[in-house]
Parts: structure tokens; sequence; C-alpha cells
């Protein structure tokens, strides 16, 4: 089943894009969501049109975006939390205390645009999170959990 996206959804595509997905995921999820709309060919017109007039307002989002993703792999990013023994945390860190960190230093990041490694992070030390700002800008950003001071 062809399908347009009218948003992004995640290991399918992106918004605008013309994707194949099996009928009953098409059908019983993408289109009563809302979340997709039929491809037919009247539909693929308006959207070719569309992504034309489109195209001068994109680069100045990537341009936006990368302007955004430089200033987070600049930030110096350390994230406090409560350990036990050793360097086992109390809790986890993941994908919305990054979010909340990003939005502390002024740049707004929905949290989940962010990915961490395993999902969330039960010890102290340095990791590296993925941040997609654009479906053409994803950028790495270094940070580091460290014990909060008692």
């Amino acid at each position: 089943m062809e399908l347009i996206l009218k948003q992004d959804v995640e290991g399918v595509g992106f918004a605008d894009d013309i994707v194949t997905v099996k009928n009953g995921f098409g059908r019983n999820y993408l289109i009563p969501q809302g979340v997709a709309i039929l491809a037919t060919p009247s539909q693929k017109k308006v959207l070719a049109e569309t992504l034309k007039q489109r195209a001068f307002k994109e680069q100045k989002l990537v341009k936006d975006a990368q302007k955004v993703a430089d200033a987070l792999k600049a930030m110096e990013l350390k994230i406090t939390s409560k350990v036990g023994s050793g360097d086992k945390l109390f809790g986890s860190v993941n994908n919305a205390d990054l979010a909340e960190a990003f939005a502390k230093h002024g740049h707004e990041v929905d949290k989940k645009f962010i990915t961490v490694p395993g999902g969330q992070i039960k010890r102290l030390g340095t990791y590296t999170a993925t941040v997609r700002l654009h479906r053409a800008v994803v950028a790495s950003v270094d940070f580091d959990v460290i014990p909060e001071a008692s």
C-alpha cells in the first residue's frame, strides 16, 4: 500500500514522504490516526507542488537546525544524579533528562528526537546521545553523568 506521510513516523519515514507499507499497518493504524493518506495520482501531484514551493523554506530550516546542532556539540553537558554504591545510579538518565538539560541551556529539543544509548543510562560516565533536529541534520552530543553533590 502506497501512502503519503503527513508527519514523521519512527522507522517508516518523514513527513511528505511516499512510503510503501503493509496493507494492515496502513489501513488499521496510519490512516485512522491521521498520520498518512492514500497516495493517489492527484495527491501525488498536490504533494509535488507543495514540495516545490517548500524547497526554499527547507534550506532555511536546515541552516537553522545546523546552527543548533553546532551549539549542542559545543555544549559541555553534565547531568547530575543520585549514586548508590560504586558508580550505579538510583534510577536512570534518559532522553527526557537530556531534553530538560538542553532547555536549561536555552535549546528546546523535543525528547522524542533524542536517542540515548541503550534507551537509559544506569551508571556514571561519559556517553554520546544522538539528536535529530531535521531529517537532514543529526547531531551527536557528548554528555557526562556525574554524582550529585551531597
